[in-house]
């Protein structure tokens, strides 16, 4: 049959009417991990303007394209270098479980970058495996300790997240066992909802309290990070800036979670491309570019986004889903004696299957990754999941230097906004570039 007997409403679709009946049978709203689904203008947008006639590009297998990156020169007397300037962003252990983060030290450490602690507190795997490791300090304060705060490389503090800023962090009972209990100072078993607000300070004249606090506690030697969720940009970095902070790390909304309401995740904040102009701006604003250093996170994927994010201003990403998918995350099997197990069955029992699973928060990973269950940790061996990360940074950097050859840059960071064009209107908006072309900007040329 076809016609109006089955045309599906645009505002009450399939997806719309399940929502409403569900909500109208449980009275619950749906809480899930991972980013965003709905398609918002991104880095796929964006094309970059290789070197032809007008500029000469870089041979790849004979002349050397420098991707060293430092973070934290500011007021930090001991910086961070970075062999890449990919980084891996913050991830609990809680949402992770502590092999996953041993692999992430180990891989982060073979490429020559950070990695990040998350809510909860500090692992002695994640420590003794990362040889940079950023210290998050969380509006929760679970786990937090000025001495693991001294045995940090730099030190972030989060204001908020990229997929709930405004909301605190959330993990859900089945996922506080007896270590993440113990760390966070909680109850056994019992859902653990974070402060949506640091509890010591009421506004930026606080921050400016905390960050000398931190700064006195490390002897000056280690980078503040501020770390925002994507909102008010522009005003969010001046105040990051004017508070003195060493780095600014914005998450755009398309990163993701472990846990948190779907209505935060899709409808609040903004695109990280918008964010990194806007941020790119203030900085300008300031006269700041250089002197603060900008890491830029939410939905970065590879090394054709960490390009367009580089040639945009940013001095270095963060990437978290990312990271989670080169271990297993989605994948139908995992590695167990040497072999490929099927985890098909188990993603069935969810209710999902390989490419579609947005189940972290259930504490059920099929692969291990999300997961603080004795037996599903197992399926994720630190080694091979060291091995796969450490393939996946490599591979990303080898594009981003493929991308910056062509362009005819002998240093990454040498990219900027003139080497890009965008293909549609919302994005040369965004992201302030022109129209492919075009050297038409919307809302900035005639």
């Amino acid at each position: 049959m076809t016609g109006p007997q089955r045309e599906e409403s645009a505002g009450f679709d399939r997806s719309t009417i399940d929502y409403i009946q569900r909500a109208a049978a449980s009275g619950l709203y749906e809480i899930r991990g991972l980013g965003a689904k709905r398609r918002v203008p991104n880095f796929d947008d964006l094309l970059f303007l290789a070197a032809s006639l007008s500029r000469y590009p870089l041979e790849g297998y004979r002349e050397r394209c420098a991707t060293k990156t430092l973070l934290g020169t500011r007021f930090a007397t001991r910086p961070i270098e970075l062999a890449i300037p990919i980084t891996v962003a913050g991830m609990s252990f809680g949402a992770l479980s502590a092999r996953v983060k041993d692999a992430l030290g180990r891989a982060a450490t073979e490429v020559g970058t950070s990695t990040t602690t998350g809510d909860g507190g500090m692992t002695t795997e994640e420590r003794a495996s990362s040889k940079t490791l950023v210290y998050q300090c969380l509006p929760s304060r679970y786990g937090f300790d000025p001495d693991d705060v001294r045995r940090a490389d730099a030190i972030e503090i989060v204001i908020g997240q990229g997929a709930k800023p405004g909301g605190g962090g959330m993990l859900l009972g089945q996922k506080v066992n007896p270590r993440v209990a113990r760390m966070r100072t909680l109850p056994e078993g019992v859902d653990q909802r974070s402060a949506s607000r640091h509890p010591d300070w009421t506004g930026p004249d606080d921050l400016v309290i905390k960050i000398k606090e931190l700064r006195e506690i490390t002897d000056w030697e280690k980078p503040i990070y501020v770390k925002v969720g994507a909102t008010r940009v522009f005003n969010d970095v001046k105040l990051a800036v004017h508070a003195g902070a060493d780095v600014i790390v914005v998450d755009g909304m398309q990163g993701g979670t472990a846990a948190t309401q779907t209505v935060f995740i899709e409808h609040v904040g903004i695109p990280t491309l918008a964010a990194l102009r806007q941020a790119v701006d203030a900085l300008d604003d300031l006269n700041m570019r250089g002197t603060v250093q900008l890491v830029i996170s939410g939905g970065i994927r590879s090394g054709a986004d960490v390009a367009k994010a580089l040639a945009m201003g940013a001095d270095a990403v963060a990437i978290g889903q990312g990271v989670l998918v080169a271990l297993g995350c989605n994948s139908d099997s995992y590695i167990a004696g040497g072999e490929h197990v099927s985890a098909v069955e188990d993603y069935a029992r969810l209710g999902t299957a390989p490419g579609f699973c947005h189940h972290c928060h259930t504490g059920k990973c099929p692969v291990g990754v999300t997961t603080q269950d004795a037996a599903l940790e197992l399926r994720l061996d630190p080694a091979v999941g060291a091995k796969r990360l450490k393939n996946y940074l490599k591979t990303v950097n080898m594009e981003l230097t493929t991308i910056a050859r062509a362009c005819g840059k002998q240093d990454v960071h040498h990219l900027e906004k003139e080497d890009l064009v965008a293909l549609t209107v919302e994005a040369a908006a965004m992201a302030g570039v022109p129209l492919a072309g075009t050297s038409w900007i919307p809302g900035r040329s005639a």
